[in-house]
C-alpha cells in the first residue's frame, strides 16, 4: 500500500507540475475535468448521481465553468445559483414526496462545495503573476500537511476533534500554520521579484500561506466528517493509494479559493 501511494504521490506532483505550469486551456479542462469527477464522487455518497437532482448539478458546473472561461462571466454567477435553486425547488415541489430535503440541500451545495471552490485553483492562475503565485495553493496544503504532521508526532497531546479524527492535535495543527507560513516566506524570498503586484511578496506570501493552511485543516476535517457522516472509506479508487478525487484534493478546495481573496487584499 505505502509503495503505491509513493508512486500515484509522484504521478501526481509530476502531473501537477506540467499540467498548472502550462496553465491556459489544459489547466482549465483540467480543473473542470476533476470537478465533474469530485461532484459525481461528492452525489454518489448521498446516492443522487444518476437522478435529476445529479442532472442539474452536472449542468450547473458545466454553465459555471463556462462562465469562468469567459472574460466577464463571473458576474452571473449569483443568477446561476438563483436559477439551480429554482430548478431543484420547482423538482422538489413537482415530484413531491419523492425526494429528501437532504437530497435537494446536497445537490445545491455540491456545486459550491466542489466544482466553484477548485475553480479558483485555475482563477490564481490566470490572475497577474499567476504563473508564479499559483504554487502557493499546493504549499498552503501540502507544507501545512507536512508540518502538522511532523509536529503532531513530536509534541501533539491535545486532541483538536477526538471524535472525528483522533490522530490531529492543536499542536500540530498550529506548527501546519506555521510551517505553511514559513514556506511561503521562503518561496516569497526566492521567486518574489517576478511576483510585481505584490509590494511585499515576502510578507504577502507568508501571509497568505498561512492563512490557506489553517483554513486547508477544516477542508481536509469537513471531507472525513461526510465520509464519516455516510461509513465510507473512501470517495473512490480513481487514484491508487489515494482514494479519490476528494479523498486527494479536499483541503486544496479550501486553499485555492483562500490564497486567491488573500492576495487580492494583500496587493
Amino acid at each position: 500500500m505505502f509503495t503505491k501511494r509513493l508512486i500515484s504521490g509522484i504521478v501526481l506532483v509530476i502531473l501537477a507540475i506540467l499540467i498548472v505550469g502550462q496553465g491556459g486551456i489544459l489547466l482549465y479542462a483540467t480543473t473542470a475535468l476533476i470537478s465533474l469527477i469530485g461532484l459525481f464522487e461528492l452525489y454518489r455518497v448521498m446516492k443522487i448521481e444518476k437522478n435529476v437532482l445529479g442532472a442539474v448539478g452536472f449542468v450547473s458546473a458545466l454553465a459555471y465553468y463556462g462562465m469562468v472561461w469567459l472574460e466577464n462571466g463571473q458576474q452571473y454567477v449569483t443568477l446561476l445559483a438563483i436559477i439551480t435553486l429554482m430548478v431543484l425547488m420547482s423538482i422538489y415541489v413537482f415530484t413531491f414526496p419523492k425526494y429528501k430535503t437532504e437530497e435537494i440541500t446536497v445537490a445545491f451545495f455540491g456545486l459550491f462545495y466542489v466544482p466553484v471552490m477548485l475553480s479558483y485553483l485555475y482563477l490564481v492562475r490566470v490572475m497577474p503573476d499567476g504563473a508564479y503565485l499559483v504554487w502557493l495553493v499546493f504549499f498552503s496544503s501540502w507544507g501545512c500537511d507536512t508540518s502538522a504532521y511532523c509536529v503532531g508526532m513530536l509534541i501533539g497531546k491535545h486532541k483538536m476533534t477526538p471524535v472525528l479524527s483522533p490522530k490531529k492535535t492543536i499542536e500540530g495543527g498550529i506548527g501546519g500554520v506555521v510551517g505553511a507560513g514559513l514556506l511561503g516566506f521562503l518561496y516569497g524570498s526566492i521567486f518574489g521579484t517576478h511576483m510585481q503586484e505584490l509590494a511585499n511578496p515576502q510578507i504577502a506570501c507568508a501571509i497568505a500561506c498561512a492563512i490557506a493552511g489553517m483554513i486547508s485543516q477544516i477542508g481536509d476535517l469537513a471531507a472525513s466528517a461526510i465520509k464519516r457522516n455516510h461509513n465510507i472509506k473512501d470517495y473512490g479508487n480513481l487514484i491508487p493509494g489515494h482514494g479519490g478525487i476528494l479523498d486527494r484534493f479536499d483541503s486544496m478546495l479550501f486553499t485555492a479559493p483562500a490564497i486567491y481573496f488573500a492576495l487580492t487584499f494583500l496587493k
